[in-house]
């Protein structure tokens, strides 16, 4: 099975370009269902499918065409197939403080539920190898983040937390009950957790294989966007996924020649070059503006012609390695990225803001670094059969 997922800034089209992505598999034999992961959904609105605002058909995978089916993730469904317990009693604890029944329902669903459900599903699927590919339509960048490093701290709170946490209270329960506001969670609410955990164990692992699980990065050739592009990709690879594709969408096309434009024409130019420059060599694809709303089966099978020219499979996989890596030593972090080619005295490298910029002949790459790396400086580089391990460490 092949998981895609389509990441990127709120209002850059990733919905649009997830929905063609699931359109041209289809078309090309995959059983392929497009899910969204966003609980803003749009999934739906996007092939036209909604008969009223609120309307969860599509709830459950629906089959919209052949070999295509669509998922949005409804959360309040969700809460009664896996969530009853935890939900129940968070629901307990905010009637207490003066909020109603409603209220207190709803603010009992709490950030990461639609990511949890969402990696459920996907680790089912692929152990009942349901679907062939699976397009994963994400919320903006810091959410997509939150969902792929979700698994991670689910995983270290079940090891050093969970074990501890669950005991301690087994043993307090019966006297802090007599004297609480409100009773400590019964021992079905961690049953509860056990159990989510449980199944998506091995979920991680999949989304850091390379060969199973690709990002692909949406954008438009503006400067907000594309920085935000540019920290999307650092994240991502910090949490081990590969970007295999980045894709500039609503670019201005060559026929659009009205003087109103020039101007937007230049910048967008600007920044395409930029977009080039940065990603390399991760293919950038450039998809352009269009004239009317991408709505309804038919405009969307368009966009996929347009986004998948000659027949292309974006099933197929193109990138194994990830672009660059960071590690943790005794005392130094190191930055690692792939530079087969380069002999010793190619190589270049500076520090410029939070960018670690590297000269390889004639090729510049810009690395972004993480928040954490942010202020350590390059004190030493080397080469290590194919890979320039770049040295980070604060300045003295």
């Amino acid at each position: 099975m092949r998981i895609l997922l389509f990441s990127g800034k709120g209002g850059v089209g990733k919905t649009s370009l997830a929905a063609a992505t699931g359109v041209r598999l289809a078309q090309l034999g995959y059983k392929t269902l497009v899910m969204s992961v966003d609980p803003a959904h749009s999934l739906a609105d996007c092939f036209d499918l909604k008969s009223s605002l609120f309307d969860a058909s599509t709830a459950d995978p629906q089959e919209i065409a052949p070999n295509l089916s669509i998922h949005e993730v409804n959360i309040q469904q969700e809460i009664k197939r896996h969530w009853r317990e935890i939900a129940g009693y968070i629901t307990s604890i905010l009637k207490t403080s003066g909020l109603n029944h409603v209220e207190a329902e709803e603010m009992a669903i709490f950030p990461g539920m639609e990511e949890l459900s969402a990696m459920m599903y996907v680790n089912q699927w692929r152990k009942e190898q349901r679907f062939d590919v699976i397009v994963l339509d994400c919320a903006p960048t810091a959410e997509s983040l939150r969902f792929v490093s979700m698994p991670t701290t689910l995983d270290w709170y079940m090891k050093h937390i969970f074990p501890m946490q669950r005991g301690i209270l087994k043993a307090v329960r019966p006297l802090a009950n007599r004297i609480s506001p409100v009773d400590l969670p019964a021992d079905s609410y961690f049953a509860n957790v056990k159990d989510l955990y449980n199944k998506i164990e091995g979920i991680d692992t999949l989304m850091e294989d390379p060969q199973t699980t690709s990002v692909r990065l949406v954008t438009n050739p503006e400067k907000m966007v594309v920085r935000e592009t540019q920290r999307a990709f650092v994240y991502f690879s910090l949490h081990g996924l590969t970007v295999d594709g980045i894709i500039v969408n609503r670019v201005l096309p060559d026929e659009v020649r009205d003087g109103w434009f020039g101007e937007w024409r230049e910048s967008q130019q600007h920044f395409l070059g930029e977009v080039e420059a940065y990603f390399a060599p991760v293919p950038v694809c450039r998809v352009p503006l269009q004239q009317r709303e991408v709505v309804g089966l038919e405009r969307i099978t368009a966009l996929a012609n347009l986004l998948y020219q000659e027949g292309g499979d974006p099933a197929a996989v193109t990138r194994t390695e990830r672009p660059y890596t960071f590690t943790r030593t005794a005392d130094h972090w190191e930055v690692r990225l792939n530079a087969p080619f380069a002999g010793k005295g190619e190589i270049g490298l500076f520090k410029k803001g939070d960018e670690l910029v590297v000269t390889v002949g004639t090729v510049r790459r810009h690395i972004g670094l993480p928040t954490s790396m942010a202020g350590l400086s390059p004190v030493r580089a080397r080469l290590d059969g194919g890979t320039l391990v770049v040295e980070m460490k604060e300045a003295a």
